[in-house]
């Protein structure tokens, strides 16, 4: 067990699979207490046992849509209600149908925006309100390559991260002086349960996926979630009170 992040009390997104199980877990390591946001009840549960088994740390699962402010403001007045501060925020929920721009219907497009965008404005609201009253703290966008331009067939999920991009510099900007701080962490490819999921529904195995990918990756393998939570704990960490703005690039050279 490490101490990076110990007394520090984090909420993170989409934190029950993938990137976000990842950072949750890293963090619960470095002895974070750690509040879980998603839908998917058993998942939180889950992830939770484990943090608990493993690390003899403290976590709570809280379920919610966060495309509705509402849930926003619950995940983050629970956090403070439990633990009575907030330190961290780590904004990772999302979800990337397919669709090029010709191809996406107003309700795909609304729907992405309301989970990768939305949902990451108003924790992000809630988030300063009750950092301001813990003395500061930092939050952390988990961004992709697309954000940048993106592929043809996920034009509308480019387009939301580009947008997060931008929330991430607008909160850096003008929070700073709250002592908060926002970073931006560019997820390259990452072998997740939902990419190797969404590979294996189309024929191709967890091992091709891998080969393809490294063709493809000048770093030479596919990203995993402990990659980008590395990253986040040391965002989330004091190590890093003097970095705010920034695009840290988790991805293996690809994209670049």
């Amino acid at each position: 067990m490490g101490s990076r992040l110990k007394g520090k009390v984090i909420v993170i997104t989409g934190g029950t699979k993938g990137i976000g199980k990842g950072i949750a877990l890293l963090c619960a390591q470095e002895g974070a207490t750690i509040v879980l946001g998603g839908r998917n009840e058993e998942d939180g549960a889950r992830v939770v046992r484990e943090i608990e088994a493993s690390y003899h740390g403290e976590a709570v699962f809280v379920q919610g849509d966060i495309s509705r402010e509402a849930a926003c403001k619950q995940l983050i007045e629970e956090a403070v209600h439990r633990y009575g501060r907030l330190d961290g925020l780590v904004n990772n929920a999302g979800i990337f149908p397919r669709g090029s721009m010709t191809d996406t219907t107003e309700e795909l497009f609304d729907s992405i925006f309301a989970v990768n965008i939305k949902g990451a404005f108003f924790c992000s609201k809630h988030a300063i309100q009750a950092m301001r009253q813990s003395g500061g703290g930092s939050i952390v966008h988990i961004g992709s390559t697309n954000g940048y331009k993106g592929p043809k067939d996920l034009a509308a999920y480019s387009s939301s991260k580009g947008a997060m991009l931008t929330l991430n510099r607008h909160i850096a900007a003008h929070y700073g002086e709250d002592r908060i701080r926002s970073n931006w962490i560019t997820v390259g490819w990452v072998a997740s349960d939902g990419e190797i999921e969404l590979h294996q529904s189309n024929g191709v195995s967890p091992a091709e996926l891998r080969k393809r990918a490294a063709s493809h990756i000048p770093s030479g393998r596919m990203q995993t979630p402990e990659d980008i939570g590395y990253g986040a704990v040391y965002l989330l960490s004091d190590e890093s009170s003097q970095v705010t703005g920034t695009e840290l690039h988790i991805n293996g050279g690809i994209g670049l």
